[in-house]
């Protein structure tokens, strides 16, 4: 049995999307016209959800007492909650098993140079190829911030790369986890995945992956699993973001406000992995960009998902469309599932900052790139952050 605890909750969000070699699973564009089948969370007791969040999704149609038994699966477009105001997350105990953390696939399509015109903004020279290097375990000694986030779609389990980042409202207690948002929101051809939930230092010793499918779910998620509780991401991301072409990708970000699966929080995410990473708005331009280390646990060939891996290169610029931001690119080899992965530089005040996520990437798989971090994004952050100041 999976009980299921109730998280719903209403979010402004939109996600951006992006031509990324590091995200989650094979998707199709046609995706979500009929229900697919993955793991039934099985029996479970009511969810008990607000009143006014109730009266919105039954304008979706949605039977809420057939959701906990399986109505989730359901991905008929009519059924696919896509405004920010219906975002919905109630928590399934032990759904993400350790057989479905593993085989959780990456969710987008590398972008194709050719969709890469360069004639219209900044576009420097690709950079060469960076061989992507394995992050010695234990992770948590290495990168205590990076992990896994699970969520599930229309082609079943999926999985990116996230970040845990300081929340000013709560210092030294942050229970907020940045991504990008193709990670959470389909973009402008559907609308929220469901399941969403974060996994800090994701198989922490780097065991093998035959010796994984043995592990406990103790081994593989030693800090735990935590649910989005909330979740923001740009309106352009939902408007624009598209699985193919890196539609969207200057603003395909994304923040999580998370809490543990079982129980009350004892402690916060932040306290629980030790460290989190403070979020620089005002991203530095690319000449005053010494080098740039991207973090991430690709799933595609040649990867499989169950490692960490990092990239460090200095960033050139791309741009995508003259009317949108310059996004950051780096020489890189890491695959879909390093999506949303945290990209680290020096912050304004000498010491590591987040200054952006993995969104899109060739097929060819020697470079990434990520959006630029600046007033709008700044403005989700703030969002949520404010939100849950006072709890």
């Amino acid at each position: 049995m999976r009980p299921i605890r109730p998280l719903l909750t209403a979010a402004s969000a939109v996600a951006v999307l992006t031509l990324t070699v590091t995200s989650c699973g094979p998707s199709e564009e046609n995706a979500g016209d009929k229900p697919s089948a993955p793991t039934s969370p099985g029996p479970a007791e009511k969810i008990k959800i607000p009143e006014d969040l109730k009266d919105r999704l039954k304008e979706h149609g949605i039977d809420l007492d057939k959701w906990r038994d399986g109505e989730w699966k359901n991905w008929d477009r009519d059924k696919w909650l896509r405004e920010a105001k219906d975002f919905v997350n109630p928590i399934i105990e032990d759904l993400w098993d350790p057989d479905r953390m593993r085989e959780a696939e990456r969710p987008d399509k590398p972008v194709e140079e050719e969709d890469i015109s360069g004639d219209k903004g900044v576009t420097d020279p690709a950079p060469d190829p960076v061989r992507a290097k394995a992050v010695d375990a234990k992770y948590h000694d290495n990168a205590p911030e990076s992990g896994k986030v699970f969520f599930d779609g229309p082609e079943g389990s999926m999985v990116c790369s996230a970040t845990v980042v300081k929340d000013p409202a709560h210092p030294g207690e942050s229970n907020m986890v940045w991504t990008a948002g193709h990670c959470v929101h389909k973009g402008k051809k559907g609308g929220w995945y469901r399941n969403i939930a974060f996994v800090p230092s994701y198989n922490d010793s780097a065991l093998a992956t035959s010796d994984l499918e043995k592990a406990t779910r103790e081994q593989i998620a030693p800090y735990g699993v935590w649910w989005a509780e909330w979740v923001k991401t740009s309106d352009r991301w939902i408007a624009e973001g598209a699985s193919t072409g890196g539609a969207g990708a200057p603003y395909d970000f994304a923040v999580i406000k998370v809490t543990p699966e079982k129980g009350s929080p004892a402690k916060s995410l932040e306290e629980t992995v030790g460290s989190a990473l403070p979020v620089e708005f005002n991203a530095p331009a690319v000449p005053r960009v010494a080098s740039l280390t991207a973090t991430g646990y690709p799933a595609a060939a040649p990867f499989d998902g169950q490692k960490m891996f990092q990239c460090q290169d200095k960033p050139g610029r791309l741009s995508l469309k003259a009317d949108q931001p310059t996004m950051y690119r780096i020489g890189c080899t890491m695959t879909g599932g390093s999506s949303g992965g945290g990209w680290v530089a020096e912050g304004s005040d000498g010491k590591p900052a987040l200054v952006s996520n993995t969104s899109i990437g060739p097929s060819t798989a020697g470079w990434l790139a990520g959006p630029r971090l600046g007033p709008e994004a700044k403005g989700i952050f703030d969002e949520v952050s404010k939100k849950y100041a006072g709890r």
